[in-house]
Order: structure tokens, then sequence, then C-alpha cells
């Protein structure tokens, strides 16, 4: 599609999708607005690093829902933005380097994001101790190390795959650190919005970003995020976790035929 203002509208439009998804989940949002743009005309290789300046925005507005209720747990951030940060550089200066003009980064995507479904939906079940030791806000220094790595493995992504993370984030916050749904979401947006910066950064320099469609974007996810997070207030946590995997599996169906068809 030629650049105009009804393309701008319908970027923004798919900004709007991209905020609720963003603050219902704490994914980034990126798995819609990346094969969004696409099909508006963005080459696959402008994609990757064009959703990521609209992430920090979206997470400030979608994050506010998040502040009271102790949702988000500011130890696992704490170690988990700097080892995410590390690998959001490490993923966007490699994500140009990959062969395939950027096709082959969409078919990975994909698989992770199958892989995440598929892990989210069979994570429902935590031990009475686990849940108790959560509800009451607590988290043990046990859980420092598989945060790290879990920053680490959700940064890479970021950086390569400009997909903001959470993706990773949630399923892993569930089955290896044992937070409950609305916490992993909470907690993985406020990382998400950790690892954009860098990616953003290095992105740009790298003149891997359409600033045209970034900004419709931008506006969008503003508007959108403050919905999602209060969808994800008001559902219970067995009804998200199954909501969760289901949207990255149908994601996930999208990405790897679209892919596929334009090899």
């Amino acid at each position: 599609m030629e650049p105009g203002i009804f393309r701008d509208l319908l970027t923004g439009f798919a900004g709007v999708a991209t905020g609720v998804m963003s603050g219902a989940f704490g994914v980034g949002g990126a798995v819609i607005s990346t094969p969004a743009i696409r099909a508006l005309g963005c080459s696959a290789a402008l994609a990757v690093g064009t959703t990521l300046p609209s992430i920090l925005p979206g997470v400030v507005t979608g994050s506010w829902r998040y502040r009271s209720g102790d949702y988000i747990r500011w130890r696992v951030v704490a170690f988990t933005a700097p080892a995410g940060i590390i690998g959001a550089v490490t993923g966007a200066w490699v994500s140009p380097r990959v062969p395939g003009e950027g096709h082959l980064l969409m078919i990975l995507t994909a698989l992770i994001l199958m892989w995440s479904a598929v892990n989210m939906m069979r994570s429902s079940r935590t031990t009475e101790v686990v849940e108790l030791r959560n509800n009451l806000g607590f988290v043990s220094q046990s859980t420092d190390l598989p945060a790290v790595f879990t920053g680490a493995c959700a940064g890479v992504l970021s950086g390569l795959l400009g997909v903001g993370g959470g993706i990773v984030m949630v399923p892993l916050y569930r089955r290896w650190l044992g937070l409950p749904i609305k916490n992993a979401v909470a907690t993985s947006l406020i990382c998400v919005g950790c690892f954009a910066i860098p990616g953003t950064i290095t992105h740009s320099l790298g003149g891997g970003i359409d600033w045209r469609f970034a900004s419709w974007l931008t506006i969008g996810v503003v508007v959108g995020a403050p919905f999602g997070s209060s969808m994800t207030m008001k559902m219970s946590d067995k009804k998200l976790q199954r909501v969760f995997g289901l949207f990255l599996a149908l994601i996930a169906v999208v990405y790897g035929v679209g892919e596929f068809l334009s090899l």
C-alpha cells in the first residue's frame, strides 16, 4: 500500500489493537503490529525494528491499571531487566545480519509463539505452597537466577525479532517462578518497556525503523493499552491463562502461514 492518510489511519487502528494486547497480556503487542505493518507495505527487514518505538509508551499507559494490589513484582523486574537489556542490544545487533531478508526471523517468531502457547496452556498447575507464597507477595532468592535467565532469553528475542519478549517471559514466570498469571503479565509488561529502549536505539542507529509507521503505531498503542489492562483485571486467572495461550497459538499460525506464502 502506498503511503497516505488512509494507510496512516489503518496503522493507527493496528496500534490500538496492539495496545490492547500489550496491556492485557504483557507481550509488547508486536505480535499484532508486526504482521499488520507488513500487510500495509512495510518490508520484513524494517518491520522488526519499527514495532519497538511504540512499546514503551504502551507500557506506561498499560501498566497504570496494575499500579495497585502488588501486581508488579519489582524484585523480579530488578533481576530480569538488566539481563534483558543486554540481551536486547545483542539481538538487535544480530537481527540485520541474519540471512533471509527478515523472512527467517518471522518464521522463527511463529515457532516461538507456538511454543509459548503450548507452554502456557500446560502450566495451569502450581503447588499450594507456591501459590500461598506468591499470594503473600514474597519472591525468594531462589527465583533470582531464573529471573536473570528469563530476562536474557526475552531480551535477545526482543531485539532480534521485535516482539517485546513478553511471549517468553509470561510463560517462564509462570513455570519457573510460580507467579500467578496477573502478576506475570504485569511484571512482564514493565520488563518489556525496559527491553524496548536499547532495542529501539540500536535499530534506529542502523536505519532499521520506518518512523512514519512507528509514529502512527505509537498513537494507537497509547490509546489501546489501558483498555487491555482493564480487561485483564476483570478476568479470572484461569480464564486469562486460557485466553492468553489461545491468543499466542492463533498468532503463531498467522505468522507461519503468512511467511511461508511470502517465501
